[in-house]
């Protein structure tokens, strides 16, 4: 059976006709939803990506100092509406900062291991830049090897960190530890 051509143009019309529809429908439809700023999206309504990790240092890049956090970009989920755009969950919608750890270049392992060995002399408080201590330390034998001790446990519970704020150079999952706090942000589970 073959097409004659008068009707091959009826079909392409209506092909046409069709489609224009379908658009005019869905431009209608998202003329029709609120102006949501991507932002202002709910959790489960995006996914932001991992921080980019330094080799070298084992934490985020470009952790800034002072705020202690990096930018990393959030993708709203597929057929999410906001900021006058329909996403499709690959696109990137907007960009948030999460929290990360400065560091400067004092490693943990190093630092225990001065504490453990060299510690009685001070070399510990000085590689963490407390001179002070570590002449302390170094005129009174570590103070009687009580202070070693006592900076052992500082150092192994990460509670004595560097002197300049930052953090230990530690394997991104290696032994660092989070403290658990509780802030605006927290979610109380209420009482049954």
């Amino acid at each position: 059976m073959e097409l004659q051509l008068p009707q091959f143009r009826w079909i392409i019309v209506l092909i046409i006709i069709s489609v224009s529809l379908s658009d005019s429908e869905n431009s209608s439809i998202q003329s029709d939803w609120p102006e949501i700023d991507c932002k202002d999206l709910l959790l489960g309504q995006y996914f932001c990506d991992d921080p980019v990790i330094d080799s070298e240092t084992q934490q985020a890049k470009n952790c800034s100092e002072q705020t202690r956090t990096v930018q990393v970009a959030c993708r709203p989920a597929p057929k999410i509406f906001c900021s006058g755009q329909l996403h499709n969950g690959s696109t990137v919608g907007f960009h948030k900062n999460i929290s990360c750890k400065w560091v400067s270049g004092t490693s943990f392992e190093t630092a225990l291991l001065l504490s453990v060995f060299l510690g009685m002399f001070g070399v510990d408080r000085f590689y963490l830049g407390y001179p002070a201590i570590g002449l302390l330390k170094f005129g009174t034998l570590g103070f009687m090897f009580l202070g070693q001790l006592v900076d052992i446990l500082l150092i192994a519970t990460q509670t004595l960190k560097p002197a300049d704020g930052s953090e230990y150079i530690i394997d991104y999952f290696g032994a660092a530890i989070a403290r658990v706090v509780m802030d605006n942000t927290t979610y109380l589970k209420p009482q049954q």
